[in-house]
């Protein structure tokens, strides 16, 4: 369980006198000023934020509304009502205070779905502060096993900054309660909550807070501050806990012998040496990574036959981590059945042969699983660390040296230093002030499908050759090329006829900046940025092309911003979009020559990692992942509540389709409305909105 702190609020808020019992707790000035503009403006409801969560299945009435009164047990500011200062409003104390009652449970209020989502219909209405207090909680009936629990908070004791911290221990109320052998009751689909504001522009450097160290007791852990990256992931995973969010998946082949004992040791090894693999998170008092001295790596060896590698894969990633705890890697091997009599050798696909005998040394091929939290690591990250892996492996587990630098540390001092005036200019203007098409689909229904899907459609290598050295010609790359596709998809889906501004994320390495050695860093370095082109249907590709190229160069400078910290920039309201899909264009570090030769000594050969996707908050994902015929593969990681399977599918066919055609049309001749008249309405793809908005 956690505690949090209301805007701008002291500690005495939250841990002193009239915060755990029941009594009155001055405003603090910003709140005062949130105040004064609330009763201004009486029916702007923007001082409002609205939490949804989805619930599927029986509810238990009784144990929704017990969860309720625990969490304001557990935060009494929301019981909070606003009453006179003490001495009247005139008076030295005249001020208003909040007055507090943590043992009064809100009303909940009930009401029947409309066609209009939940949360629109809630959050118009005002808060009757005097009266019904800082919060409402409303549950919205769909159907006789599908509510809506709205919570409608003012922000006078919630920010974007308390969401996850909020909703996770509402959660954890509920799903647990006071009597776990009950009926079964209702379980959390998904939830929504307002995007975190990002944390200050310049974090302190890193430090040991909390208790002194004293004789005959430990030395309190080495603590660093999140980054603005961290901190917007870290509560929009806590505010969908338990859904898989932020979890990475890497798999890829073993072929050859495995000595499971040597890969554990190994395994631990780069654990010793790796600050960031014995790091976790501490959300007490504000978030902080948490840097522990030791922890126990986790690789689990599987049998071959004893498991289905589909339900593997969907259990793996939906038992998550815990992210108070360090370690949050791990590894999972299953061995693959031994190929039958009509099974050529080398084919490594599970046949469920119940005849395999599940034996590691001759086993012909393993399946290694690599899981990961978002939060701590990225891809490139895993690439650095798979190879210190291999290198120890290959060394009877040990990894010769101590700890290396930099590390995680050493990055949390390099940003801390960082001047974001120039950051905040550049961003401010490239964002601009107009408002971006972001969805790559024309408005849809519903899809009736949940869960996370993947389309996907392929380039061959003479379709891919003839497509980058298009793109060379006209000092462009295919990542290049794809950014220009999607930004002509989303044109197209907007219904502009003239130029009109679109936006998406672009996903950048973070590895571009002054800090030596940083190409071999572990750490959250990768980000997501905004790329906002005005595009105009009379312009030619190639000057579609160089306007990215110029944008991209642009940008590399300060690839280190968080998209939080840019939106907040930019002057937007929080409902106020800059992407709603990002590309990723996979790079990252490979195995060397060397490496492979030193495997192949041992009879070992490694198949290129595959990444499974991640489920973030943006409804599409476009992966484009170089193979290893010389083709393109396109992945579309959808959002199944908002994107169809059908829908996606036609979605990243298009991108295959535009990038196929592109190379065949003439330069300054073929303009973008030529390009975009060729896709007629009925081939694009249908996405249904969403209410939540997500800064990350």
């Amino acid at each position: 369980m956690t505690k949090f702190q209301p805007p701008g609020a002291p500690p005495a808020a939250t841990a002193g006198p009239g915060a755990d019992e029941a009594g009155t707790v001055p405003l603090t000035e910003r709140q005062l000023a949130l105040l004064h503009r609330h009763r201004a403006h009486p029916h702007d409801a923007s001082s409002n934020q609205v939490f949804a969560i989805d619930l599927r299945g029986p509810l238990d009435d009784t144990e929704l509304r017990s969860a309720l009164a625990r969490l304001i047990a557990r935060h009494p500011l929301l019981s909070a009502r606003l009453a006179p200062g003490p001495d009247g409003p005139d008076g030295p104390d005249g001020p208003p205070r909040l007055h507090l009652d943590p043992a009064r449970t809100p009303r909940l209020e009930r009401r029947t779905a409309t066609g209009h989502p939940p949360t629109e219909d809630e959050a118009g209405q005002e808060l009757d502060l005097e009266h019904t207090g800082v919060l409402r909680t409303v549950l919205v009936a769909h159907g006789p096993a599908h509510h809506t629990l709205l919570l409608v908070m003012h922000r006078l004791v919630a920010d974007g900054e308390c969401a996850g911290l909020l909703l996770a221990d509402l959660l954890d109320a509920y799903e647990h309660g006071e009597n776990p052998a009950a009926a079964p009751r209702a379980f959390i689909a998904h939830t929504t909550a307002p995007t975190p504001r990002a944390i200050p522009d310049n974090p302190a450097a890193a430090n040991s807070p909390g208790h002194p160290h004293e004789p005959g007791h430990p030395a309190a852990p080495q603590t660093l501050p999140v980054t603005p990256r961290q901190h917007a992931l870290l509560l929009d995973a806590l505010a969908h806990h338990g859904t898989g969010r932020y979890v990475e998946q890497l798999f890829w082949h073993w072929h050859g012998p495995l000595d499971t004992g040597r890969f554990t040791t190994a395994w631990q090894s780069v654990f010793d040496r790796e600050t960031v693999l014995r790091a976790a998170f501490d959300w007490n008092h504000e978030p902080r990574v948490v840097l522990h001295d030791q922890v126990t790596a986790d690789v689990v060896h599987h049998r071959a036959g004893t498991l289905d590698w589909d339900d593997l894969l969907h259990q793996d990633r939906l038992r998550g981590f815990d992210l108070r705890a360090p370690g949050l890697l791990r590894a999972t091997l299953l061995d693959d059945p031994r190929p039958t009599d009509d099974t050529p050798t080398g084919d490594t696909r599970a046949t469920g042969d119940p005849r395999a005998t599940g034996d590691t040394e001759r086993a012909t091929s393993t399946r290694v699983l690599i899981t990961f939290h978002h939060a701590l690591l990225d891809h490139w990250s895993v690439s650095v660390l798979l190879q210190e892996f291999y290198r120890a492996y290959l060394a009877d587990g040990l990894l010769p040296g101590s700890e290396r630098r930099p590390d995680i540390r050493d990055y949390a001092h390099w940003l801390a230093r960082q001047d974001t005036a120039p950051a905040r200019a550049f961003w401010s203007a490239a964002t601009g002030p107009a408002t971006p098409t972001t969805r790559p689909a024309l408005p849809g229904p519903a899809t009736g499908q949940t869960g996370w899907g993947r389309a996907q459609a392929r380039l061959s290598r003479a379709e891919s050759g003839r497509l980058r050295r298009w793109a060379a010609a006209r000092a462009a790359t295919e990542s290049s090329m794809l950014q220009a596709v999607w930004a002509l998809l989303l044109y197209r889906t907007g219904g502009a006829h003239g130029p009109a501004p679109v936006g998406f994320g672009v996903s950048v390495s973070g590895r571009g900046i002054a800090l030596d050695a940083v190409e071999r860093l572990p750490g959250l370095l990768m980000n997501a940025l905004p790329v906002i082109v005005r595009i105009d249907p009379d312009h030619s590709m190639p000057r579609l092309l160089a306007q990215l190229r110029d944008q991209a160069l642009d940008m590399a400078a300060y690839e280190w911003v968080s998209t939080a910290q840019i939106h907040e920039w930019s002057g937007r309201g929080a409902d106020e979009k800059l992407l709603d899909s990002l590309i990723v264009f996979e790079n990252r570090p490979r195995t060397s020559p060397a490496l492979d030769a030193a495997l192949a000594a041992h009879d070992i050969r490694i198949s290129p990692p595959q990444t499974l996707g991640l489920h973030s908050a943006f409804p599409i994902t476009l992966l484009a992942s170089p193979g290893t015929d010389g083709g393109l593969l396109l992945t579309a990681v959808h959002d199944r509540t908002r994107i169809s399977d059908t829908d996606a599918g036609r979605l990243v066919g298009l991108c295959a389709r535009l990038l196929r055609e592109l190379p065949s049309t003439h330069d300054e001749s073929t303009t973008i409305a030529d390009i975009v008249a060729a896709l007629p309405e009925a081939d694009l793809p249908r996405m249904t909105d969403d209410t939540a908005v997500g800064l990350l």
